[in-house]
């Protein structure tokens, strides 16, 4: 696939997006360990933002270079000299970036290729779908540098696997193997390294023949679930009902199924 260029800048030296088929993987290479650094999250933001607005674009796939990792956390020799006000702003840039991911309308799965923690881990919950090779790691290890998790850790893994497994990951700062994070809830799968790819691909290739506008509906109101009562988040999906009620892919998708035939939907 070949890199597909962004409006409005250039792409990051520690990024490559690559678009076919309507499915879009963007893959962090910033080596040894695709370490976040301020500019890495602000570049991965804005790739996202990006993503966002374009139409031929229906999946993500997020996944790290090289075998070793995902994402091993945030660049701990760019956090060692920041003072507390400068801790503080950091954390809102990963904050802004689990929000990119989030409010994209297209499903976002991370491939899990290694070692995903810290701000990798957090980056991996506000994915829709997790995947990961037998040889990935998990963690929260942030205690251990004696700070807490500041990308989001504390407040979507528990919304993930609950509070008990939640606060074990985060209190003890170790790390879990890819078959405690399939059991737990954390990652919907697990496969070998040489499947890793090609298995995110078939999930994300089944996503763009869906209907886009449901598919963005759903995804919305699956987030909203997890910080709303119920009452409310029954109310925004009857309301993304009756939007997508009103949709020529609803008109489509219907007929097709009555006709007993594949449905075309626009992907727009």
């Amino acid at each position: 696939m070949a890199p597909a260029p962004f409006p409005g800048g250039a792409m990051s030296s520690f990024i490559r997006v690559d678009v076919e088929d309507r499915v879009a993987v963007v893959t962090i290479d910033r080596p040894p360990v695709n370490a976040l650094n301020s500019e890495l999250i602000q570049e991965l933001t804005r790739t996202f933002e990006d993503l966002a607005r374009r139409k031929d674009v229906g999946a993500v796939i997020l996944t790290g270079a090289g075998e070793k990792a995902f994402v091993a956390g945030a660049d701990i020799a760019e956090m060692a000299g920041k003072t507390g006000l400068e801790m503080r702003a950091f954390s809102e840039l990963g904050g802004r970036l689990g929000r990119a991911i989030e409010r994209a309308p297209q499903p976002v799965i991370a491939a899990i290729n290694g070692y995903a923690l810290g701000g990798g881990c957090e980056i991996a919950l506000a994915c829709d779908l997790r995947i990961a090779s037998e040889r990935a790691k998990l963690g929260q290890p942030e205690v251990n540098l004696g700070i807490p998790p500041g990308f989001g850790g504390t407040q979507r893994l528990p919304r993930l696997v609950g509070p008990g497994w939640a606060s074990e990951m985060i209190l003890t700062g170790e790390m879990i193997d890819a078959a405690t994070a399939e059991r737990i809830g954390l990652v919907n799968r697990v496969t070998s390294p040489g499947e890793l790819l090609p298995q995110a691909m078939a999930i994300a290739r089944n996503i763009v023949e869906k209907a886009p506008r449901a598919v963005a509906l759903s995804k919305a109101a699956i987030h909203q679930a997890m910080g709303t009562t119920l009452s409310a988040g029954l109310s925004l999906e009857t309301e993304a009902f009756g939007l997508a009620g009103a949709t020529a892919d609803k008109r489509e998708g219907m007929a097709a199924f009555l006709e007993k035939r594949k449905p075309s939907f626009m992907n727009e």
